[in-house]
């Protein structure tokens, strides 16, 4: 199956289950995740950054209103579907022992096929195509666990790519990162966007980087509304200034989408 359509999300509310009942973290939301776009989910800590990536992963259901990719909601897909649609790249260091990068990669197959999970000719190659857009060839036969935290990050987007989803979620993709690793690793992903027509959602907490490589921002706010626009309509706003300075140790330039440390 192939999916080129955006993920639209209709007055949904997202949270999760308590002891003490439901919390709901924001609602209202209504949105559109597009083709070809790179879009950045910013926010506080607790402001529900995980619960919605979550949510529109299908780890947990939305509280209200509805998901949709294409014309189907969320919740009417079967888990194999979910597996051909929406690649997830996780925080979380891959779990490996003894796993070469090529068979890593591999993996992302395994929507396609099937019990025993062998790769036919045509699995094969889309394996290594992936392993070559991401520019990690020279590594294809190092073992996953010999690789820089960079490296890991780039063998696991390919495995996103070798899932061929038409959609890409990615739950805090730098943060382990060194700058030019944070570099490298968003402008792979602006590209895969461009060439590939993906769909790649990501929370960050780098908001200088996505202000400069994001198409759009989904800015979660503490009060559990969903401010949405390019970086420099919600600069233009004002939104971005509010949301920067309440430190008021910084200081946000509107104009030229930079952060200032005020001494």
């Amino acid at each position: 199956m192939n999916y080129d359509v955006p993920v639209r999300l209709t007055n949904v509310s997202i949270g999760y289950r308590t002891r003490q009942g439901v919390r709901t973290v924001a609602s209202g939301i209504t949105a559109a995740l597009q083709q070809g776009e790179l879009t950045c989910l910013l926010g506080r800590n607790g402001a529900g950054k995980s619960t919605l990536l979550r949510t529109l992963a299908a780890f947990q259901p939305c509280l209200g209103g509805e998901i949709c990719v294409g014309e189907k909601r969320l919740e009417d897909y079967s888990a194999k579907e979910i597996a051909q649609c929406i690649g997830i790249v996780l925080t979380e260091r891959p779990d490996v022992q003894q796993m070469t990068v090529w068979q890593l990669v591999a993996m992302g197959r395994s929507p396609y096929t099937g019990f025993w999970g062998k790769l036919n000719g045509d699995d094969e190659q889309v394996v290594n195509e992936a392993i070559s857009l991401v520019g990690i060839t020279a590594l294809t036969d190092r073992l996953v666990t010999t690789l820089s935290d960079g490296e890991r990050q780039k063998v696991m987007i390919a495995k996103a790519l070798a899932q061929q989803t038409s959609i890409i979620y990615l739950d805090e993709p730098t943060a382990f990162l060194d700058y030019p690793s944070k570099v490298d690793t968003l402008l792979l992903l602006r590209r895969i966007c461009r060439e590939q027509q993906k769909t790649v959602f990501l929370s960050t907490h780098d908001l200088e980087l996505a202000l400069q490589v994001a198409d759009r921002l989904w800015l979660l706010q503490t009060d559990g509304t969903l401010a949405i626009g390019t970086p420099h309509e919600l600069a233009d706003s004002g939104v971005l200034t509010r949301f920067v300075e309440e430190d008021s140790n910084v200081t946000f330039d509107a104009a030229k989408l930079t952060i200032r440390i005020n001494f």
